[in-house]
């Protein structure tokens, strides 16, 4: 018996040192301090724009190097079933609302020749409007007075819609957690952008969606995310993406945020074709030089966020010869049918615990012309952030046989 006690105390001692030392080649051997805020706990009344970022900082939990292992796989139960049964209606309209204008035109066109088509155009039809009304007469009103929001948006305050009840609620669904190294905490950045550079897109990337964590936690500006401009096209949900802050992903918009407003963007970097890899961590940013060009343009730090359980929340079905994805690329729009929760399709996703964890800022110097060699050297640094954060945090969320494949 004092021999097996000995052995498990042994075994403890080894797995304890195995998550706090370096692993590989990716990790130096300097132990660095990550913090890490559960916001799917964090208290509503916090989730204000008034509330000063220390007190979400308080709420704060810190290790040395990496936390233990399955620690960021863990999905925060119980959760409250309107909110449950909000996200799950709420999500499904979101999804059908960015293919809405294109099936309308399809679905129209096709109905004329054939009775299929009108019979889907009608199911459709009543689809979407009960989805609204269920959303707009009972889940607006009930949200607007819990979060104490008696206006969805407002006009003329993006940092105050981005408290908006829908993502608040989507933090709750995910059971999301956010990780950031010492080098982000907080005076460190407070006077400068930061570019947020997150991958793998997924079906949809929800990480992304607790954007007063972006605009708060690290610095006090305001953060922008981008989508493709014709996003911000579409009827209805361009107007709520607008009024929090999204900008087109362009070159000129995205500097022009970073420069002349001062304020930080983030990116979705592999974009639609980060779509197209659920279950597999693939990383399309070989060819994604672009965003390095205009950190460099602005001299603003890079952030390598990897959003782990995204390629988990919906099943993306991805045909064999790729037509799909080089439509989508093409059209720079997705072409994707994916099923959800439920088997759920354009459904609401599966209660999957996302953990989205930022590596070290890379730091850009400013440089009016840069070089495609001075591209390249920032663009390898990187992607060599990327495979950091992945191989320090995987097995925390469960991931330790997993590894990120760039293309």
């Amino acid at each position: 018996k004092v021999k097996k006690k000995n052995e498990i105390k042994k075994r403890n001692k080894k797995i304890v040192r195995s998550h706090l030392e370096p692993k590989n080649k990716y990790f130096s051997s300097n132990m660095t301090k990550y913090y890490k805020l559960n916001l799917a706990t964090l208290p509503d009344h916090l989730f204000s724009k008034d509330t000063p970022a220390q007190k979400w900082l308080d709420l704060a939990t810190t290790t040395e190097n990496s936390f233990p292992p399955n620690s960021l796989n863990r999905v925060h139960t119980p959760i409250e079933p309107v909110v449950e049964l909000e996200r799950i209606f709420g999500i499904s309209l979101y999804m059908i609302g960015n293919v809405l204008p294109f099936a309308l035109v399809i679905l129209s066109i096709s109905s004329l020749f054939s009775a299929v088509a009108y019979l889907l155009l009608k199911v459709l039809a009543i689809y979407v409007t009960a989805l609204t009304l269920l959303t707009k007469l009972y889940f607006t009103p009930k949200f607007s007075k819990k979060y104490k929001r008696p206006d969805l948006v407002v006009p003329h305050d993006m940092k105050d819609n981005q408290y908006v009840y829908t993502e608040r609620n989507n933090q709750k669904y995910c059971s999301l957690q956010i990780l950031w190294p010492e080098s982000l905490h907080r005076p460190s950045m407070s006077d400068q952008p930061l570019i947020f550079c997150a991958i793998p897109h997924g079906a949809a990337p929800l990480g992304i969606t607790a954007y007063p964590m972006w605009s708060k936690l690290f610095n006090d500006k305001l953060c922008h995310w981008t989508t493709a401009p014709i996003v911000l096209k579409l009827p209805i949900i361009s107007k709520l993406m607008k009024a929090i802050g999204y900008i087109p992903a362009k070159s000129k918009n995205i500097l022009e945020t970073l420069s002349k407003k001062e304020e930080n963007v983030g990116i979705v970097l592999d974009g639609i074709a980060g779509m197209f890899q659920s279950h597999d961590e693939i990383a399309h940013v070989m060819q994604r030089k672009g965003i390095v060009k205009i950190a460099l343009k602005a001299g603003v730090p890079l952030v390598p966020v990897y959003g782990f359980g995204h390629t988990e929340l919906w099943r993306v079905v991805v045909d064999p010869v790729g037509i799909l994805e080089s439509l989508s690329v093409k059209l720079d729009v997705s072409l994707t049918p994916f099923f959800g929760r439920f088997g759920w399709f354009l459904g609401p996703p599966k209660r999957v615990a996302v953990a989205m964890c930022m590596g070290e800022p890379i730091s850009c110097p400013k440089i009016e012309n840069p070089s495609q060699e001075d591209v390249n050297k920032y663009h390898d640094l990187l992607v060599k952030g990327y495979e950091e954060v992945f191989e320090r945090h995987k097995e925390a969320y469960g991931w330790g046989h997993k590894t990120l494949r760039f293309v």
